[in-house]
């Protein structure tokens, strides 16, 4: 008779921050609170319970950003996670701050490949082999280097270049464990949904990975993937749900025998409130709440910006108020910078803070009509129309019509005038951008610098965007058609 074993899996990713719950139509939805008290339930209920987080446990949150990760660790703490990988927002606040936090966690912060150059050696430990209930699961973490873009400009920091490389080390561990009765074998990765199911090809049956826990894409799914026998997951964004897994493992065979999965509403029903993690909460907001809450200024009405691929109301807003403090010709603001989808019409010093956290300077570099042309006609590719790519949100008096079926820019207007192939024009970039032109603009760094060299404007957008609100009331902004595609295929 089989040896057959029940284990439940909790998973969350991309949490960002989300302490606290949020009024949907009336009912209180998501907040760790809640959160916590399901994972404390489902560990009541149940006798084997494996909690595990998909990577960004950090940034998002005004609380998050001043105590710098230090509040999202100490609530992580409390609710005791088995285990956790790195995502790439886990390094917004510079790698020894990770290492940091890393030592401060209670749980094992796991990335398999994430190394110093030079000696070739891990950061992290890349893997953990965890026993719950005679159930031995070996679980390994994965971050690839194309979702650590922010460490562009550290050289000492590396990490496998892609998928593949990430496969093949995800099989010399798997290889590690052969003389090992492991039950289960878990990857825990920050690589986006796609990018798993790429990943599960990769792998050799003979390795033995069950299933992929991802995140980074924000993926909501009815139902796992199944991809060479690998059952592949996540949980969307953010603390309104949680995934749960209920196994039945085969102990003799060293596999899966049948699942149920799905996703968990975080809301009252099901899902008692934490009243102790509430107050720890609270302590932190409250510290929060008196720093941040001077009103900058009114906005004529709420701006929203639902989606990074798109122009946005807000997004117009921020890219204008740059260009105008700054004197630019055009300003791109990363559209993956602005971090709430509406602002307004009051707005704090917590919303703008909230609205931007990362604080970025601004460069002028200086590119010819020919070279903006080139930029764009990569940026507003077809197959890059989605939130895993960059996009920008540009300043007014800009309009770029893309044909789609040709893949070519028939219209560039830059201040209501046609760009001239070979004059020079001061665009505005983040430093996150400056650091990947190659990435994201399909430019050539050292052919873009023999223009000009790079001028820092200013040490940090927020700062500008601060002066400017706090000096004009009654702002409104509106779509208008900066970037327009035509000719889309059906």
């Amino acid at each position: 008779m089989a040896d057959l074993k029940k284990l439940t899996i909790l998973h969350s990713n991309d949490m960002h921050g989300d302490f606290l719950s949020k009024d949907n139509n009336a009912q209180l939805v998501g907040g760790v609170s809640m959160l916590s008290g399901y994972v404390s339930k489902v560990r009541e209920e149940e006798e084997s319970v494996l909690y595990c987080i998909a990577g960004d446990m950090l940034q998002g949150s005004l609380i998050d950003s001043e105590f710098k990760g230090i509040s999202t660790m100490e609530i992580m703490n409390y609710i005791a996670p088995d285990i956790a990988c790195v995502g790439n927002h886990e390094v917004d606040y510079g790698l020894p701050h990770l290492l940091f936090l890393e030592k401060y966690a209670k749980f094992p912060i796991i990335s398999a490949n994430f190394y110093l150059k030079n000696q070739n050696t891990r950061l992290l430990n890349s893997h953990k082999l965890i026993e719950i209930d005679g159930i031995k699961i070996l679980v390994i973490g994965i971050l690839t280097e194309s979702i650590l873009d922010s460490l562009k400009l550290d050289k000492l920091i590396s990490t496998f270049v892609d998928i593949k490389d990430a496969a093949k080390e995800v099989g010399k561990i798997c290889d590690s464990y052969k003389t090992t009765d492991v039950d289960l074998t878990l990857l825990l990765t920050h690589i986006g949904f796609e990018n798993d199911c790429t990943l599960a090809s990769l792998l050799d049956p003979l390795w033995g990975v069950d299933v992929i826990i991802g995140g980074h894409s924000h993926t909501i799914l009815e139902s796992p993937a199944e991809i060479n026998q690998i059952l592949i997951t996540q949980a969307g964004v953010g603390t309104a749900q949680i995934g749960r897994f209920d196994l039945i493992i085969d102990k003799d065979l060293n596999k899966v025998d049948r699942y149920t999965w799905k996703l968990i509403p975080i809301t009252p029903e099901h899902c008692p409130r934490d009243p102790i993690l509430e107050s720890v909460i609270l302590r932190f907001k409250d510290q929060v709440d008196e720093k941040y809450g001077r009103i900058l200024t009114h906005l004529a009405r709420k701006l929203t910006h639902p989606k990074r691929e798109q122009e946005s109301e807000l997004g117009n807003l921020l890219s204008d108020i740059a260009k105008e403090m700054l004197g630019l010709d055009l300003m791109m603001l990363g559209a993956g910078a602005i971090r709430k989808t509406e602002l307004g019409p009051i707005v704090t010093v917590a919303d703008l803070v909230t609205l931007l956290p990362y604080a970025e300077a601004v460069h002028q570099i200086q590119l010819t009509g020919n070279q903006l042309i080139q930029a764009f006609e990569f940026i507003l590719r077809p197959e890059r129309c989605n939130p895993t790519f960059e996009h920008y949100q540009l300043s007014k008096g800009t309009t770029i019509i893309y044909d789609q079926s040709q893949h070519k820019i028939v219209k560039f207007d830059l201040n209501h005038k046609t760009v001239e192939p070979n004059h020079l024009y001061k665009v505005g970039l983040q430093t996150f951008h400056l650091s990947n032109l190659d990435k994201f603009l399909g430019l050539d760094q050292a052919e873009i610098f023999k223009n000009a060299k790079p001028l820092v404007l200013c040490t940090s957008l927020n700062n500008i965007i601060e002066e400017y609100l706090m000096t004009h009331t009654n702002l409104k902004s509106k779509v208008e058609g900066r970037i327009q595609r035509i000719n889309q295929p059906n």
